[in-house]
């Protein structure tokens, strides 16, 4: 599964430009490696104080997101302009946490550059369709604020990403 996710080489990683198919850009030392060999360097786990959580945020651009093999590569939000229903509700329900720039925003308007550190808060208090504010960390210390819109847009939604997916929420129900 984790290996096909992103192998389409059509697919144009905008953090590794000049390369097609599975390829990103290993950070903070900028060397362009295969997302399969990134992963294995992928730190675990979060680090959670007060209700917000610190980690890289991919801003994937694609139009296509095969939201399984995505939680598989550790990712945890995914921030885009806007999502199709289906790719939308299948991160939700795999325990990623979709991220929606507000209308007009994005990340050239934003100076974003991908290689920025997120501090995305709000998660612990998380609603459908809540405003929550990203601090996107740039590599010269600067930090910009800006609001997003998580797309976890119904209470069951909520739930679903509390507990890391709909997987994990059934089977807690079950217990």
């Amino acid at each position: 599964m984790m290996r096909g996710t992103f192998a389409n080489i059509r697919l144009r990683n905008q953090l590794a430009p000049g390369t097609e198919g599975g390829w990103t850009l290993f950070l903070p030392d900028g060397e362009k490696m295969s997302h399969l060999r990134r992963r294995s360097e992928i730190p675990r786990g979060w680090r959670a104080a007060g209700g917000a959580f610190r980690k890289r945020v991919w801003v994937w651009l694609f139009s296509r997101l095969a939201a399984k093999g995505t939680r598989l590569l550790g990712v945890r939000a995914v921030i885009a302009e806007s999502y199709e229903r289906i790719h939308r509700s299948n991160l939700v329900g795999m325990g990623v946490l979709p991220l929606e720039f507000k209308a007009g925003e994005n990340r050239e308007t934003l100076g974003l550059s991908g290689h920025e550190i997120f501090d995305i808060e709000g998660v612990a208090s998380l609603a459908p369709k809540k405003t929550i504010t990203v601090h996107a960390k740039s590599e010269d210390g600067r930090v910009k604020a800006f609001s997003a819109v998580a797309r976890a847009d119904t209470p069951e939604e909520v739930s679903y990403y509390h507990h890391g997916g709909i997987l994990q929420y059934v089977l807690r129900q079950m217990l």
